[in-house]
């Protein structure tokens, strides 16, 4: 999860200003969490908490109604429907804020059905379903494993020719086209700093790029210490105590 937050704000300061180059600094300035990191947060938030995505979902996006980037269209409706329902969406942003599920279950069926739940609220197209499903799948495998083989031929279930996807830079904003990117930063990648390195560097759109691969990269990688405290700077209070409770649950769970 918290690498998901990391690849978020590293990567929302090129989000409407690609760069295609690696030696980028990480962190600057202009960096902010966006969207991703709200939602991500509010799944995290759900599981502590035992409250459904939905609400809490509404929650902590109506909390921060204007992050850096703002939110898509259909999903601002939904923020601000009086009874938001599915819209039917395969946007990306399914594929973002699952992380959570991943850590929180240890069953593999647990973790898809949990992640198919957080994706539902919204994105209950198939194309949706299946992104947040396969990056919940992807990290499940890794934080298990660590071997990056082991995640390839786990998603060659999701995304056939995801070995053979280059980046074009374009803008796309779907799971079909965003996730089997993200996969193909992380099998060619050799450490936390240079999946993100490589995810940034793919242009398109670029701090959720950044957040699904973070997502994935930690369960395999070890985040330097600098990079997570650096990247707890940008966050506000109730973010930071969100992802302690999130971390007591996992705690609690593990000595239970």
């Amino acid at each position: 999860m918290l690498g998901a937050i990391i690849g978020d704000i590293v990567g929302s300061r090129f989000e409407f200003n690609n760069t295609r180059k690696r030696d980028f600094r990480m962190f600057t300035k202009e960096c902010e969490f966006t969207d991703d990191t709200v939602c991500t947060v509010a799944v995290a938030d759900a599981i502590a908490k035992g409250i459904n995505y939905r609400d809490s979902l509404l929650n902590w996006c109506n909390r921060y109604p204007h992050p850096k980037g703002g939110y898509g269209a259909s999903f601002a409706h939904w923020l601000a429907s009086d009874n938001p329902q599915p819209y039917n969406s395969f946007g990306n942003g399914s594929a973002m804020r699952v992380a959570p599920v991943a850590w929180a279950f240890d069953d593999l069926q647990e973790v898809k059905r949990q992640a198919k739940k957080t994706a539902s609220v919204t994105h209950n197209h198939p194309e949706g379903i299946k992104g947040a499903v396969a990056v919940a799948h992807g990290i499940y495998v890794l934080r298990k494993t660590h071997d990056l083989k082991c995640l390839r031929d786990a998603m060659l279930q999701y995304y056939p020719t995801f070995v053979d996807v280059q980046p074009t830079g374009a803008f796309d904003e779907t799971c079909q086209g965003t996730v089997p990117l993200c996969l193909k930063v992380v099998v060619s990648s050799t450490s936390f700093e240079d999946a993100i390195r490589n995810a940034i560097s793919c242009g398109g759109d670029s701090d959720t790029i950044g957040a699904i691969v973070g997502s994935m990269a930690e369960a395999i990688w070890d985040i330097p210490g600098t990079i997570i405290d650096t990247a707890f700077d940008y966050l506000p209070v109730d973010m930071l105590n969100a992802i302690n409770d999130f971390f007591h649950f996992l705690n609690n769970r593990k000595h239970a």
